[in-house]
């Protein structure tokens, strides 16, 4: 049984890390107004860091991983100057800040992507994992039954989450 636990919380962080800042809510990370190709270069160069420091991460090597976060955040940080109102900008600010250790800065940054799109997906499961790490249980459940009737894998995700709690899946 714990191999098989062992081997689905695998392929779990490994669909966590590829779907970091993805919202399936819709088919469009688009805010509505139109950004320069600089800023979606830094966005999607700051998608590639994140990918790669999740294999890192992968490989127990959490310091270079801790490393490309931060890289991660500072392109994302440039990108959302142009682009305050882009959800999936926010998403990727707090989970790299996560990934950091910094979870008050990260559970702002997902805030204020709620705050733009109640509903995205990736925001509320993120949220949700933050609250597991924080020993908030409660409030990730409120993350949960938000995700409820998306039917997304979202929900799956953080259910299992809260489930085992959190068991090394961040």
């Amino acid at each position: 049984m714990k191999k098989i636990l062992i081997i689905v919380l695998s392929l779990f962080l490994s669909s966590t890390l590829m779907a970091a800042g993805s919202d399936s809510s819709s088919g469009s990370s688009s805010s509505g107004s139109s950004s320069s190709s600089k800023e979606e270069t830094l966005y999607k160069d700051a998608v590639k860091l994140v990918k790669r420091a999740g294999k890192l991460e992968k490989k127990d090597k959490s310091d270079k991983a801790k490393k490309l976060y931060a890289q991660a955040f500072n392109k994302l940080e440039k990108a959302y100057k142009s682009d305050k109102k882009n959800p999936d900008i926010l998403n990727y600010m707090g989970f790299t800040t996560r990934k950091t250790g910094n979870f008050e800065k990260a559970e702002k940054f997902y805030l204020e992507g709620l705050s733009l799109k109640p509903n995205h997906n990736g925001i509320n499961e993120y949220l949700g994992e933050l609250y597991v790490q924080t020993n908030r249980i409660d409030k990730a459940n409120e993350r949960l039954e938000v995700l409820k009737s998306c039917n997304c894998k979202e929900y799956g995700e953080l259910e299992l989450i809260i489930k085992t709690r959190g068991s090394k899946v961040y």
